[in-house]
């Protein structure tokens, strides 16, 4: 029977690369594998076409001399089909295969690949989310935090087994911690359900943990909060977290900062912003103010004819960045503000003053409108 090409069997161009190769053949394995298709012997046949173009193709002297000779120049190699891998191409069709399917296995050959027991878990890691004001973020701080972790179990000292007892091999898989399976041309290995891989069974439980070799405890910690962090800023106290199994490390507490708003100060980045007002005569004929920093206050000078609106920066007054230490600027915006309430004498004073500026204040300015002409 005459073999078909390899390259259409994977459905790859001849100048496929490997990537692409082992991208189409881990499409077909998930497609025609005898898990998917129990007692579909045309779906394996497919499966085991395809593992054998892949052997080959994947394999750069194998698949040149497929290129130059086609079928007949692999006999000349010695290459008899599905039985030619070599052990790294077994290896990587392992992988692929592995990783969907989650399984050690034998091929046709009897060679065994076996991925191995279940290994102790290291212990989950946990999350918390913590309120700061802005102080706390500019200097830095120290806080209490509590939090629910599981803690390995006093009683049994997390070996989940009563004070006294020993555990015994789990009789389903006679200690291996995987059961065989024969199916189609593979010999599957399957973790056991029993034991889950252990290889091993708790006859007599802890009965403080029923068995599971941990406790739920509250824990108060000390989280030393650095200056600059921001919204978002992850914070990571290594070994904080749950407790793992059988001795495995614990996972990690993270940390993560959310700082409240100001009254005073709006924050971008290490840039804080805020807005003062000033008396109509302090923008008009120029002024010192003062302007509050969490350093301090720091003088300002406003020059004569300031405007509404314009904006002043104190260099290196704002928040030291959480990485470089480099400080941020304090942008401060000037509102003029118009005086209230005035008397009798301070109206006629104005209207004098307006009269010297050549303003007819009875007239109507057209000054806007004029503007929004020239606009449109």
């Amino acid at each position: 029977m005459t073999k078909r090409d390899y390259y259409e069997i994977l459905g790859v161009s001849g100048d496929a690369s490997p990537g692409t190769i082992k991208k189409s053949y881990r499409q077909m394995a998930l497609k025609y594998h005898p898990d998917r298709n129990p007692g579909d012997r045309e779906s394996e046949d497919k499966f085991k076409e395809a593992a054998e173009a892949y052997s080959v193709l994947i394999d750069p002297e194998k698949r040149s001399v497929y290129d130059r000779f086609g079928h007949n120049g692999l006999r000349g190699e010695g290459f008899g089909g599905f039985s030619g891998f070599n052990s790294s191409v077994f290896a990587d069709f392992e992988d692929i295969l592995g990783s969907f399917f989650n399984f050690g296995f034998e091929n046709i050959f009897g060679k065994s690949h076996q991925r191995g027991t279940n290994k102790p878990s290291r212990g989950r890691d946990l999350a918390l989310e913590l309120d700061l004001k802005l102080e706390d973020a500019v200097f830095g701080t120290e806080k209490e935090i509590k939090i629910t972790r599981t803690e390995l179990c006093p009683e049994c000292d997390g070996s989940r087994m009563k004070t006294g007892t020993e555990k015994s091999v789990c009789s389903h898989c006679q200690g291996r911690g995987q059961v065989r399976y024969q199916q189609g041309f593979f010999a599957i290995s399957r973790t056991c359900s029993e034991c889950r891989g252990s290889g091993e069974i708790i006859p007599f439980p802890c009965k403080d943990c029923r068995g599971t070799g941990k406790t739920k405890k509250k824990k108060t910690l000390t989280v030393k909060i650095p200056p600059g962090v921001d919204n978002g800023t992850k914070l990571r106290l290594e070994e904080e977290g749950e407790a793992g199994d059988q001795g495995a490390e614990r996972g990690d507490l993270y940390v993560i900062t959310h700082v409240k708003r100001h009254k005073f100060f709006e924050r971008e980045g290490n840039d804080l912003y805020c807005e003062i007002s000033i008396p109509f005569t302090k923008a008009a004929l120029g002024s010192t103010i003062e302007i509050p920093t969490f350093e301090g206050a720091e003088p300002l000078r406003i020059p004569e004819e300031t405007q509404a609106g314009q904006t002043f920066r104190l260099k290196g007054k704002g928040i030291k960045d959480l990485y470089s230490h480099r400080k941020g600027d304090i942008f401060i915006k000037v509102l003029v503000k118009t005086p209230k309430n005035l008397n009798k004498e301070q109206k006629k004073q104005l209207r004098r003053f307006a009269e010297f500026m050549g303003e007819k204040l009875e007239d109507v300015d057209k000054s806007i409108s004029d503007k929004f002409k020239d606009i449109i």
